[in-house]
């Protein structure tokens, strides 16, 4: 099966499969054939590093939807011991488009909840591309209160381009349910630890996105609206996706300038996919460092200082000279 790749990596993909072919070669332990072999080996690590070094914020987009990269049922099983999936909304049906649960790491009992992506065209149509529905928001609220009654720190793994959009999620109320959810999750007198580790789009991100610790892929993205959705409503032409992309500042790096998050992690070049086993753990390492010294505060604090951190969101000083 031919393996996927975005457009901007198709050079260096493209020398990588040569060099592949090369070493298949019954001639490939020849001294002639290794001297060649190494040398293109060594001009494959000039093109990944020209690839991936220096990512335009829509090429950190399209690695943030890689079909290839981790999922949040990945990252429950590499961080998390003994997790529970917990399913519905006690209302109406159980939204395989929002995964959670109860899960152990280390000396911490936790609720879990994340968008789930499928890893293939079945998978994805099961869990509706990672985009949820009204019952999907009430069962991530379902497990809030549970947090709150039983004293549990809540971790939310973000991933979607946002809530599904269509007739049956109007009807159900879904700007009803991701309200309900901002709401909860503002109150709950418990740690809060956001990952974005893929899609962060929307008030379908929103939902699940804010808490007292926002931890953030090195290339995730998190804005208000996708890049296309930008470009088509806003400036009315979908070929300026790119400009849309850059105008938004939806990167970790500018989330971090602008206060929005709190930490980033790296990823290996070419994205999480490429060493799954390295992200998934210093996600984990991140987690139990900030779970550790949120657990040390009380309940009001906790809830205090996260109603600063939400209001400062978007709040600037301005500067236009002469006495004040």
């Amino acid at each position: 099966m031919k393996k996927f790749h975005y457009e901007f990596e198709a050079p260096y993909i493209k020398k990588a499969e040569e060099i592949l072919k090369l070493k298949e070669l019954e001639a490939s332990e020849k001294e002639e054939i290794k001297a060649e072999i190494a040398e293109a080996e060594q001009m494959l690590e000039k093109m990944r590093l020209k690839t991936y070094s220096n990512l335009t914020p829509w090429q950190k987009v399209l690695l943030a939807r890689h079909p290839y990269r981790p999922r949040t049922s990945d990252y429950i099983e590499a961080i998390f011991t003994d997790f529970i999936e917990l399913k519905g909304d006690r209302k109406i049906a159980d939204d395989k488009a929002i995964i959670a649960g109860l899960g152990t790491m280390d000396n911490f009992r936790c609720v879990i909840i994340g968008h789930q992506k499928g890893k293939d065209t079945k998978e994805n149509i099961l869990r509706n591309f990672g985009q949820a529905m009204p019952e999907g928001y009430q069962k991530a609220v379902r497990m809030m209160n549970l947090a709150s009654k039983f004293k549990l720190p809540i971790v939310t793994f973000v991933d979607t381009q946002g809530a599904f959009p269509g007739e049956e999620s109007e009807r159900h109320n879904i700007s009803g349910a991701i309200s309900l959810c901002l709401k909860t999750l503002s109150r709950v007198p418990v740690p809060v630890v956001v990952v974005i580790i893929g899609e962060g789009g929307s008030g379908g991100a929103l939902a699940i996105g804010s808490g007292d610790r926002l931890i953030m892929l090195e290339n995730a993205y998190y804005s208000v609206i996708t890049p296309e959705g930008a470009a088509t409503l806003i400036l009315n032409d979908v070929g300026l996706t790119e400009n849309a992309a850059n105008a938004l500042h939806l990167t970790a790096p500018d989330l971090f300038d602008l206060g929005i998050i709190d930490y980033i992690i790296p990823e290996p070049l070419g994205g999480a996919h490429h060493a799954p086993a390295l992200v998934t753990g210093r996600v984990r390492s991140k987690l139990l460092e900030n779970l550790e010294s949120l657990s040390k505060m009380s309940a009001d604090h906790l809830k205090e200082t996260r109603l600063k951190k939400l209001l400062q969101i978007g709040s600037y000083d301005l500067d236009i000279g002469g006495e004040p």
